[in-house]
C-alpha cells in the first residue's frame, strides 16, 4: 500500500485517531477532546490510502530547540509498510524545524523505527526526569 503523507490538518479524521489512540499502550481510554486538544498544540500529519486515513504522528514542539514526538500510530491493516517511518520523517525533517537540537519519544516496541531515523538511547539519561500524572506510574509499571 502506498500512502500519501499530509500535514493538512483538515484532513485529520479524529474518529480513526482516537480510535487507535484509546486502544493503545500509552493512552489507553483517552477521551476525544484530550486528543483534539493535544493535536491542537501540535505539529501533526495523517497517512492516507484510498478509503481514508491509515496513520497519525504529532510533533510537540517549540519549533526552535527542542520536539517530543508522540501517538505515533498506523491502523494494523497498514502496519509493516514503512508509513510510520514515513510520518516521522516528515515531522523531523520539516524545513523549519531543521535547527532543532533534541527531538524525544517514548517507545515500547518500535526502537527499530526510530533507530532507522537517527534516534538512539539518551547520551546522558541521568539528566532526563520525569513527573508523572495520577495513575501514569502504575499504568507504566504494567507495560
Amino acid at each position: 500500500m502506498t500512502a500519501t503523507i499530509s500535514d493538512d490538518r483538515a484532513l485529520l479524521d479524529f474518529d480513526r485517531i482516537h480510535r487507535w489512540l484509546t486502544t493503545s499502550y500509552w493512552s489507553p481510554g483517552i477521551d476525544r477532546a484530550t486528543v483534539e486538544r493535544a493535536a491542537a498544540n501540535s505539529r501533526c500529519v495523517g497517512a492516507y490510502a484510498p478509503g481514508g486515513q491509515v496513520g497519525f504522528a504529532r510533533l510537540i514542539t517549540d519549533g526552535a530547540t527542542f520536539g517530543w514526538l508522540a501517538d505515533v500510530v498506523v491502523d494494523e491493516d497498514a502496519r509493516g509498510q514503512g508509513i510510520g517511518r514515513s510520518m516521522v520523517r516528515h515531522l523531523i525533517e520539516a524545513p523549519d524545524l531543521a535547527g532543532i537540537r533534541r527531538i524525544m519519544l517514548n517507545t515500547l516496541d518500535a526502537h527499530g523505527v526510530y533507530a532507522a531515523l537517527g534516534f538512539a538511547a539518551p547520551i546522558r539519561p541521568d539528566f532526563l526526569m520525569e513527573r508523572l500524572g495520577p495513575g501514569a506510574a502504575e499504568r507504566l509499571r504494567a507495560l
